[in-house]
């Protein structure tokens, strides 16, 4: 299966806009637009996590794993401790933990104590780790990133929508 093919036809009909339909039947027609919203925004979440877990699952990483080799590759000395890793991320401190046993086990990263605080670790990116991330950027740059199936003032809106959304829920 490519990135391009979708795991099953089309159904015939959008069944969020018959979710809707049913939500204004039933009388809740004030919360309709905000579950037809918020429905949708699952669904393409589900999507675009697919099209993204098919391209890397040939480099033998997830997204999770991959959003850690790119936080090290960004850094300055390409390591950084586990709890920032974690805070940056966005993510609880297991899920971390979870993705560097992964990507240690493959060779990708190291994890060592923290010079200055002994009960810190830090995880740094190996030479094999930067090349799996270099490759697996590239490979989403080309399969995914620059071909998202929206016009690109479509992709500008979205993400406005979307950092207004993140802002007001205290994301940042």
């Amino acid at each position: 299966m490519t990135t391009e093919t979708l795991p099953r036809p089309a159904l015939p009909a959008d069944p969020i806009a018959s979710a809707r339909q049913q939500w204004v039947e039933h009388g809740w027609e004030d919360a309709a637009p905000g579950m037809a919203a918020i429905t949708s925004l699952m669904r393409a979440h589900q999507i675009a996590l697919a099209r993204v877990e098919a391209t890397l699952k040939p480099l033998g990483v997830t997204f999770a794993r991959y959003e850690v080799l790119m936080l090290l590759l960004f850094s300055k000395r390409g390591s950084l401790p586990m709890k920032l890793v974690a805070s940056r991320l966005q993510v609880h401190p297991t899920s971390v933990t979870n993705a560097v046993d992964r990507l240690e086990a493959a060779g990708l990263v190291t994890r060592e104590a923290h010079p200055a605080d002994r009960r810190a670790l830090v995880v740094s990116l190996t030479a094999e780790g930067r090349a799996v991330a270099e490759k697996a950027t590239k490979t989403l740059n080309t399969e995914v990133f620059s071909r998202p199936r929206l016009t690109g003032e479509d992709v500008e809106h979205l993400v406005d929508i979307l950092a207004r959304m993140r802002r007001s829920a205290g994301d940042f």
